[in-house]
């Protein structure tokens, strides 16, 4: 192992949750560097892509998740609505 390895900063992966990640993403985006982070992010195999679209991805779901978590709701209610709307119709003519 050569020195440069052991001095090297530590190797994570980005979690959007961790503010601390956030805020190392923000510096990156107003520097355009990432030479102030104390981390080195990985970009798993599978996401197929760059580092920073990975991380702008994972960030946009977590954020939509946060804000609009749950689940929208059925328009059933407006079906049934409508269906009334249509027999009632017929009933008239």
């Amino acid at each position: 192992m050569s020195l440069l390895e052991f001095y090297s900063r530590p190797l994570v992966k980005f979690d959007p949750s961790l503010k601390e990640h956030r805020q190392i993403y923000y510096k990156f985006v107003e520097n355009r560097s990432w030479g102030s982070s104390p981390y080195r992010f990985i970009c798993p195999e599978d996401h197929g892509m760059d580092l920073v679209t990975m991380i702008q991805r994972l960030m946009i779901d977590w954020y939509v998740h946060k804000e609009f978590g749950r689940p929208a709701p059925k328009p059933e209610r407006l079906v049934r609505q409508k269906k009334k709307k249509m027999v009632d119709k017929g009933l008239k003519r």
